[in-house]
Parts: structure tokens; C-alpha cells; sequence
């Protein structure tokens, strides 16, 4: 069962967990709603996120902050290319990709992003398909200062939340049913928003996860 999680990045770089939940799929309608349930709590219109390929987020998102910019993660958009390709081309296409994603300033990049379209036209039209596909959202990152975009082009943060959850209830194969411990936990966070403590607007959680003699359960601390 999918965990929604949006993670928050204030202005100075603090980053808030300012929702989490279970989910059935991850669908316009199921992002939909953790956005609106953000917008009901007087939260800030986001001004970038940092997401995956999910084809639900990004609407759900803009029919709420319509002008909100978006970011693909650069890691996922790898591993989609990658795919694509056939094997005796992969470590080529990687070779390729890091100096493009990684290079100095906004002008190196947008030159090693002509040239690595440009090859790849030819070289594997699914890989260039895929590529293209991201357009102008995998380098939204090149229009802030340079010192942010290291914390601003992936989704590492959340990857992170999502590897603590598989850690922690790895031996039952998959997150217990919503009648189970740590189901139900994160739904009772998600829907008491009212009783959580906020600080400039972003919820301060701490999880933690325990074994209750019954199984894995997910606890929180507002800080």
C-alpha cells in the first residue's frame, strides 16, 4: 500500500514532513487530496517540487498553486533511461548523463543537454524519447542560485522516508492493512491535523517506529 509523503524545504533549507499517509494508489485524486488538505491548513502556496515521474502529482498540484514550478528528480529520470537501453549501452549512456546533470552554471548544462540529445537521437530512440519526455522539469533546478541545486534536483529526502518504512516492516513483505499498527498510526496523523503543533506554518514530526509485542507500529513527536 502506498505512503504519500510530502516533505517540506523552508526558505533556509529546514526540511518539515507536513504530511503523511496511506494510500490506495497514487492517483491525481489521492495527491489531490493531501493538497487541498495542506491548502485547508493555511500553508504557504509551495513555489517548487521535487518529484518522480508519478503522472497524478503534477495536476493534482497545479490545480491548486497553478503557477507552481516543477522538478523532475534526475536520479529517477536515470533509472527510466536506463532501462530503455539496451544493456551494452548503459554505461555509456550513464557516462553521458552525470557530466550533463552535474556540470558548472546554467550555461554547461543547457550545452551538454543539446549535445546529449543529439546523440542519443541516434543512438536509441527510446532513450531519447524517454529524455524528452521530461523536457524543461529535469533542469528547473539550473534557475535557482547554484549553492541549492544539490538539495533541489532529487528526491533523495523522501527516498530516505520510504527506506526507513521498508526497513522497518520488511519482515510482513509490505506495510501492514489499514487495520493494522503502523496503518492505522499514519492515518491518525494525517487526519488530526488540529492537534499537531506548527511553526511557520510547517508541522515538525519526528517518527519513530516500535515493536508493541504485536507487530510494527509508527509513532510520532511534534518537536
Amino acid at each position: 500500500m502506498p505512503v504519500l509523503v510530502r516533505l517540506a524545504v523552508c526558505v533556509n533549507g529546514h526540511r518539515e514532513i507536513v504530511d503523511l499517509r496511506l494510500a490506495g494508489v497514487e492517483s491525481e485524486r489521492a495527491w489531490l487530496e493531501v493538497v487541498q488538505a495542506l491548502a485547508e491548513r493555511k500553508l504557504s502556496a509551495s513555489q517548487l517540487a521535487v518529484m518522480d515521474g508519478n503522472p497524478g502529482l503534477a495536476p493534482a498540484l497545479r490545480l491548486q498553486w497553478p503557477t507552481i514550478a516543477i522538478q523532475r528528480c534526475i536520479n529517477h529520470k536515470l533509472w527510466n533511461l536506463l532501462a530503455k537501453a539496451p544493456a551494452h549501452l548503459r554505461e555509456e549512456l550513464a557516462e553521458d548523463y552525470h557530466p550533463m546533470i552535474h556540470a558548472e552554471g546554467r550555461e554547461a548544462v543547457e550545452q551538454a543537454r543539446r549535445g546529449f540529445a543529439r546523440k542519443w537521437k541516434l543512438r536509441c530512440q527510446a532513450v531519447y524519447q524517454s529524455f524528452e519526455e521530461a523536457g524543461d522539469q529535469l533542469f528547473t533546478f539550473t534557475g535557482v542560485p547554484l549553492s541549492q541545486w544539490k538539495a533541489l534536483r532529487t528526491t533523495n529526502a523522501l527516498e530516505r522516508i520510504n527506506e526507513e518504512f521498508r526497513q522497518r516492516t520488511k519482515t510482513q513483505a509490505s506495510l501492514p492493512s489499514e487495520r493494522g499498527g503502523a496503518a492505522s498510526d499514519v492515518r491518525a496523523f494525517a487526519r488530526r491535523p488540529d492537534q499537531v503543533a506548527s511553526c511557520g506554518g510547517l508541522v515538525r514530526v519526528r517518527l519513530r517506529f516500535y515493536n508493541s509485542g504485536r507487530g510494527m507500529r509508527a509513532g510520532w513527536k511534534i518537536a
